[in-house]
């Protein structure tokens, strides 16, 4: 046997010896068994139920925030063994939310979700970054603050869907109104995709842009005031869902069902139910517990160094998790309605 052929013998013999042990090691329960454990131990991270976690929001007891985002956080919690708590004033009042997220500063949580309501709270997310607290933001993203993350939906693209239903539902004409919070960043972005979609046909005219503050109560008298003003009115255009409560209410008070139409955003059972009776036409959906199961996620990750990037990340003003992300939107019509009625 000659050099070359001796050197591919043995080539061939190692190569067939580590293919039967790889093969005997597969067929060994005992073996794959231990093999797995021992990888399994190296990925597991040591959890101490001395973390806490903290959202702090405003009207922390409005039903789409207490049905989505708290359910999400909590559900998360108890997952990940840690504890979470959940802040804010009852009203929407953002002097008061600065307060809490101030207050929590102060306790030093292990990690800040924070609910982007208004440009204002920048200071104290700013706070909350100083003092070395990881700190997210969710929903309504507040760009000139230091927050290290942020998640949630693109506004604009919800603006645009509802505008392109709009249209189909009145068939490009007609008088339109929208009702929201105004000032606050996500919604002006929603009112932006709408108009640019709605700039688009002459022949539909925006008569009033009202703020409501996602109070129902104010929604309805809002709707009420305008319908009265405006008997030929074809649709409101709600960017909160209690917004489209109290115009879909104030439709069916006014037997109008179906003459003047009802678009909203947000999958609530109360409008899934005022769906069913034909007063709303589309919803327009964010993926609220996206967002704030993975921004609770991005604090931990923060934490426990899940992907270093550096040797000290902290060290060098590096933030190991993605910077901003976009959750996505979807739309609800009578068409697709079902699945979410029995959810």
């Amino acid at each position: 046997m000659n050099c070359c052929h001796k050197h591919f013998f043995h080539f061939r013999t190692g190569i067939s010896f580590l293919l039967l042990s790889l093969f005997l090691l597969s067929c060994d329960p005992e073996k794959g068994a231990k093999y797995r454990e021992k990888q399994a131990a190296n990925q597991t991270v040591e959890v101490s139920s001395d973390e806490e976690y903290v959202m702090v929001t405003t009207i922390v007891n409005y039903p789409m925030y207490v049905n989505h985002d708290q359910v999400a956080f909590k559900r998360w919690g108890q997952q990940r063994g840690v504890e979470t708590s959940i802040l804010g004033p009852s009203e929407w009042d953002i002097q008061a939310q600065i307060s809490a997220i101030e207050q929590v500063v102060g306790t030093r949580p292990t990690g800040l979700l924070i609910n982007g309501t208004d440009p204002a709270i920048a200071s104290a997310i700013d706070k909350a970054v100083e003092a070395g607290i990881p700190t997210v933001v969710y929903d309504s993203d507040i760009p000139l603050s230091k927050r290290h993350a942020f998640l949630g939906t693109d506004w604009y693209e919800m603006g645009t869907l509802m505008g392109k239903e709009v249209v189909k539902l009145i068939g490009g004409k007609g008088k339109i109104v929208y009702l929201g919070i105004l000032g606050m960043t996500n919604m002006e972005n929603g009112y932006r995709g709408l108009m640019d979609v709605i700039e688009q046909y002459p022949e539909i005219e925006l008569i009033g842009k009202y703020d409501d503050q996602a109070n129902a109560e104010v929604s309805a008298k809002i709707a009420a005031d305008v319908l009265s003003a405006n008997p030929d009115l074809a649709a409101f255009c709600a960017f909160t869902p209690m917004s489209g409560f109290g115009c879909a209410q104030t439709v069916k008070e006014a037997e109008k069902v179906g003459d003047v139409k009802v678009t909203t955003v947000n999958y609530e059972p109360e409008l899934l139910t005022l769906m069913e009776e034909g007063v709303i036409q589309q919803l327009v959906c964010q993926k609220r517990e996206l967002f704030t199961w993975y921004g609770a996620q991005f604090l931990y990750d923060m934490v426990h160094n899940t992907n270093q990037l550096s040797k000290n990340d902290r060290a060098v003003g590096i933030a190991n998790i993605p910077h901003s992300v976009n959750t996505g939107t979807f739309a609800i019509t009578p068409k697709n309605m079902q699945p979410f009625l029995d959810r």
